[in-house]
């Protein structure tokens, strides 16, 4: 099993169909390190998902503050507001960002680099700030 950092295959031909837009919910779900996650990920799914947890619910969060943006030559998508649970514990390797608007559909997998824990404390994802080489989504 593994988690592998990337924009989903299925999500890149879906942004340029015009299937994911501005409006939709995008939601990110938190995965324990037995969950396969990579390019090839092309919905969200409740399989190795982390349990539900003090306000972790299967599921995970809305993604607040979507924002596209041009820096340069390379366009981005990302929002501004990193999603936070409270009273949880909690040990995930990666998250799925989808959009739960359109069939959760799977936008992004993030690889935390190894397994990241809260015992009955606070989960937060900082989510990388928007820039030309740190934008969840860059599109050069």
């Amino acid at each position: 099993m593994a988690i592998t950092a990337c924009i989903t295959n299925s999500a890149k031909q879906e942004f340029l169909a015009g299937i994911h837009l501005a409006a939709d919910v995008y939601k990110i779900a938190l995965y324990t390190p037995s969950a396969t996650l990579d390019k090839n990920t092309t919905a969200y799914s409740v399989t190795n998902e982390v349990g539900n947890s003090g306000t972790y619910a299967a599921g995970g969060a809305i993604l607040a503050t979507y924002t596209a943006a041009l820096f340069t030559d390379t366009a981005t998508i990302d929002w501004t507001v990193d999603p936070v649970w409270t009273g949880a514990t909690i040990a995930a390797a990666g998250a799925l960002i989808y959009n739960s608007s359109r069939s959760d559909k799977a936008i992004a997998v993030l690889d935390f680099g190894g397994t990241i824990t809260s015992t009955n404390g606070t989960f937060t994802v900082t989510l990388p700030t928007a820039g030309a080489a740190t934008a969840v989504i860059r599109i050069a």
